[in-house]
């Protein structure tokens, strides 16, 4: 089934909302600007997460890192101002637009000249991609963006190739960095988790959350944002973003496909370990890739 059929049925995003991993069928450039307003203030990316990320690629000792959903490239500036060589894809033009933008206004700063910036899909990553000796240290695929993915196919064909993918892009030795929402709380409870360890938006007036069953399995989540923003914007004061919900155990069977028995994989919430956050937002999955 194609993405324009899933849309036909039950609207997946805002028309103009970019997604990655997937054809970026309605970006018309102003999503780029209105993603910025829902992230909040780069600057204020909240330290936590900050902390967890670069002491983890710090412990390991890693050099080139891959962001393969870089979007407007928040993370991998980030990661750049911390010295890290990055290579970094999205499937939205629209949203690479800014990261290019950024590249060019900050070429001159150590990194930023060298920062590669390419347009690319999850599904055909090593085509799209050209990977170092052996492979990128680290390949990270943070804020949720797999799981904007969906499963046309109701197999889930789509995803394990995904993953295939990005282990392929990761060096024996490396790491794979990757999270989701807790979307075992969101279909046991019907709404998110009121906190968010990623954004730090004061525009976020409300979410509204609904759950689509095909074949009476969850399907597709989707979260409808209601915005207070700047009357430049005033026309995109709601967006809808759709994912496929993935579930804790799922998550972790398709890391293990991927990367193989030997692979380490460790779980963190909210960047604490698990048995010190019952109820996180967020799930972090690092799975080391065996030698």
């Amino acid at each position: 089934m194609s993405s324009g059929k899933v849309d036909g049925v039950f609207r997946m995003r805002s028309l103009g909302t970019a997604t990655a991993g997937i054809t970026d069928q309605y970006a018309d450039g102003k999503a780029a600007k209105v993603w910025q307003l829902y992230i909040g203030d780069q600057s204020s990316r909240t330290q936590n997460y900050k902390t967890f990320l670069v002491n983890l690629l710090r412990q390991k000792r890693v050099s080139t890192i891959l962001d393969t959903a870089c979007g407007t490239g928040v993370d991998s500036v980030m990661l750049l101002e911390e010295g890290f060589q990055m290579t970094s894809s999205d499937a939205s033009d629209k949203m690479l637009k800014v990261a290019h933008k950024t590249r060019w206004e900050r070429r001159k700063e150590e990194r930023f000249e060298d920062w590669v910036i390419e347009e690319a899909n999850w599904l055909t990553l090593e085509d799209d991609i050209e990977k170092p000796q052996g492979g990128f240290d680290a390949v990270i695929c943070m804020g949720n963006s797999f799981a904007h993915l969906p499963d046309f196919h109701g197999d889930q064909r789509d995803h394990i190739k995904c993953f295939q993918n990005f282990s392929n892009m990761v060096k024996p030795g490396g790491i794979f960095i990757i999270d989701h929402r807790n979307y075992d709380y969101i279909l046991a409870n019907g709404k998110s988790p009121a906190k968010n360890i990623y954004y730090n938006s004061s525009h976020i007036q409300d979410i509204k959350t609904s759950v689509l069953y095909v074949n009476n399995k969850p399907n597709l989540i989707t979260l409808d944002y209601f915005m207070n923003v700047e009357e430049q914007y005033a026309d995109s004061n709601q967006f809808r973003l759709s994912y496929y919900p993935h579930t804790l155990q799922g998550f972790g069977d398709l890391c293990k496909q991927a990367f193989g028995p030997r692979a380490k994989h460790t779980v963190y919430a909210d960047f604490k370990p698990l048995n010190v956050e019952p109820e996180p937002s967020f799930y972090i999955h690092v799975v080391e890739k065996p030698l």
